[in-house]
């Protein structure tokens, strides 16, 4: 049996005949509101099925708790440990208010293990997983769609994806982008290097976590973090043998 998402209750004063309403919003509000009558209100209306909103949970990975958050359409944002997993959770609720705490779908639960085998050194198979892009600017979204193309143990330049995008002058916006990149890991932005291989900042979504550290786990060095040593070493000359 359906349960009513409204009520209406007449007022007291047949001369100025009012009706109190009591609706479900959804995602757990309820709005009362109050509206006064011309005419009497003979029909009062039900429905049987709440709109569904945005969800998130918090999940275990070999660097932390991890939180993710998912609406009808795909996966809406992820976000890497913060110092606190309650410091986490408020980042989450600042990014999607809306968004309640409950058990993941089969999709999301499928994200969430790519995620957390690429955390501790596997293999993350993202492929079938489906991004909420609904809100997200066009160019952004090209940026993105050639960043989820990077595999595993390559690193490439925001300069690299300008030149793909066909917009080499458009470096800045592409570092830009990836720098409000709400799929971490799933859009591995931390395979993305400034020129000459320096692994700068990460998007806020990655928390604590560095991209230097990210591309140490999945086993990849990126050409900035190598020592002096480690450049000299392939081009010193061979010891002659006597």
């Amino acid at each position: 049996m359906s349960s009513p998402v409204g009520r209406i209750a007449f007022g007291s004063r047949p001369k100025a005949p009012f009706v109190k309403v009591r609706c479900d919003a959804g995602l757990n509000r309820i709005v009362i509101f109050q509206m006064r009558l011309s005419v009497p209100v003979l029909w009062c209306f039900s429905g049987t099925k709440r709109m569904s909103g945005r969800a998130y949970t918090i999940f275990d990975t070999a660097i932390g708790r991890c939180g993710i958050a998912w609406g009808q359409s795909g996966i809406v944002g992820v976000q890497l440990p913060e110092v606190r997993e309650i410091d986490t959770r408020r980042r989450l609720f600042r990014l999607y208010p809306e968004a309640r705490e409950t058990r993941p779908t089969a999709d999301v639960e499928a994200a969430i293990e790519a995620i957390a085998a690429l955390l501790r050194g596997d293999n993350g198979d993202f492929s079938r997983v489906t991004l909420d892009t609904g809100g997200i600017h066009p160019f952004d979204q090209r940026v993105y769609q050639i960043t989820r193309r990077i595999p595993r143990g390559e690193t490439t330049t925001y300069d690299e994806i300008a030149i793909r995008l066909g917009a080499s002058g458009a470096v800045r916006s592409v570092t830009q982008a990836l720098g409000r990149n709400p799929f971490v890991v799933i859009v591995p932005c931390h395979r993305v290097l400034e020129a000459g291989g320096y692994a700068d900042t990460m998007s806020p979504y990655g928390g604590l976590i560095s991209k230097r550290r990210l591309l140490s786990i999945e086993g990849t060095t990126s050409p900035a973090s190598r020592t002096l040593l480690d450049v000299l070493l392939p081009v010193a000359p061979p010891r002659l043998s006597r």
